[in-house]
C-alpha cells in the first residue's frame, strides 16, 4: 500500500497559501516530512488525517479516495497531533478503552487485551491507573502513540512529536516510531532534522508549502557532498562571513561559531565538512541546491 499525493493545494481565507501544488509518493515504512516552522507541514498532515479539505487536487491510499471517502480512512488511520487534549481526571487505561469504543470496538473483552498490549508497549502499563494529564511530557507522547495505534492502522502520522522531549524520552520515542514503520506507513512531521535522519530512509523538504526535495536520505546527501566547508570563527567576525560567503548554518562549538558555507569550490581557510541532512536542509531552503 501507497499514499499517492498529487498536485495538492490550499489556500486559506487569510491569503495564506499552505500548500502549492504538493506532490508525493510515500511507501509502507517511515517517512520524513521536514521543514521550518510554517512551511505547511501541518497544512498537510491536517489533509491526509481528514480534517480539513484541499482545494484541488487528490490523495489516494490503496484504493481509498482519501478526499472523498474520510470515514473509510479514519479507519485505518493513527494520528498523533502537535498538541491533543485529554480529560484531566480519566486514567490511561479508561481514556483508551472509550477512544476503542468510539473507534468501533465493542466487544469488551477485545478491548482489554489490545488496551494491554498497547500500554505493555510504549511502556506505560505500570501508570495505566493514573490520569494523562498527571503525565510527564515524554509519558503523554507514548500515550499519544498509544491511543493512535488503536485497531492497527495502516497509515500513522505524527506530528511533531519529540519536541520537548529529554534525550531518553526521545530516544524512546524512537525506538516504538521504528517498530511501528516496519509494517506501517508512517509520516512523521518535524523540523528536527536529527529526528529524519535517525528514522527515516525517504524524506522530503518542504518551504512555504512547496516540496523542495522528495527522495531517499542517502541520495539528499549526495546532492550537498564535496560542497560544504566548515571554519571556526571569532563571534565578531561571523557577519564579515555572512556577508562574503553563503553560509548555510552556524552553531556554538565550546563556545565558538563553527560555520558551514556551500561553494562549489574549495575555500581558502575552510576544511571540507562531512555532509548531514541539516546541510541539506537549509541549502534547499536557500534555492542552492
Amino acid at each position: 500500500m501507497e499514499l499517492l499525493i498529487k498536485d495538492l493545494d490550499k489556500k486559506y481565507s487569510n491569503g495564506v497559501h499552505a500548500l502549492d501544488n504538493v506532490s508525493l509518493t510515500i511507501p509502507k515504512g517511515m517517512f520524513g516530512l521536514l521543514g521550518p516552522n510554517g512551511a505547511g507541514k501541518s497544512s498537510l498532515m491536517r489533509t491526509i488525517a481528514t480534517l480539513q479539505d484541499a482545494d484541488s487536487g487528490s490523495i489516494t491510499l490503496g484504493d481509498i479516495d482519501v478526499l472523498n471517502d474520510k470515514q473509510a480512512v479514519r479507519k485505518i488511520l493513527g494520528y498523533l497531533p502537535q498538541e491533543f487534549g485529554v480529560y484531566p481526571r480519566t486514567t490511561a487505561v479508561d481514556l483508551l478503552d472509550n477512544l476503542a469504543l468510539l473507534k468501533g470496538f465493542e466487544n469488551k473483552a477485545d478491548r482489554k487485551q489490545m488496551i494491554e498490549q498497547l500500554l505493555v508497549k510504549v511502556n506505560l502499563w505500570e501508570h495505566r491507573k493514573n490520569a494523562v494529564s498527571s503525565y510527564s511530557g515524554g509519558m503523554r507522547q507514548r500515550f499519544g502513540i498509544a491511543q493512535c495505534l488503536i485497531g492497527s492502522p495502516k497509515l500513522v502520522i505524527v506530528d511533531e512529536p519529540t519536541a520537548g522531549l529529554d534525550p531518553g524520552e526521545r530516544n524512546r520515542f524512537y525506538n516504538i516510531l521504528s517498530e511501528i514503520g516496519e509494517n506501517t506507513i508512517v509520516i512523521l512531521s518535524t523540523h528536527i532534522v536529527q529526528d529524519v535522519r535517525e528514522l527515516c530512509t525517504q524524506m522530503a523538504v518542504v518551504d512555504k508549502g512547496r516540496v523542495l526535495f522528495a527522495g531517499n536520505t542517502d541520495d539528499a546527501l549526495l546532492e550537498v557532498r564535496g560542497k560544504v566547508w566548515e571554519k571556526k570563527v571569532p563571534k565578531q567576525e561571523l557577519s564579515k562571513y555572512q556577508e562574503e560567503h553563503q553560509v548555510i548554518s552556524n552553531k556554538l562549538v565550546g563556545g565558538q561559531p563553527l560555520i558551514h558555507i556551500f561553494s562549489e569550490n574549495p575555500v581558502a581557510g575552510f576544511v571540507k565538512a562531512e555532509e548531514n541532512l541539516e546541510d541539506v536542509f537549509f541549502a534547499k531552503l536557500n534555492a542552492l541546491v
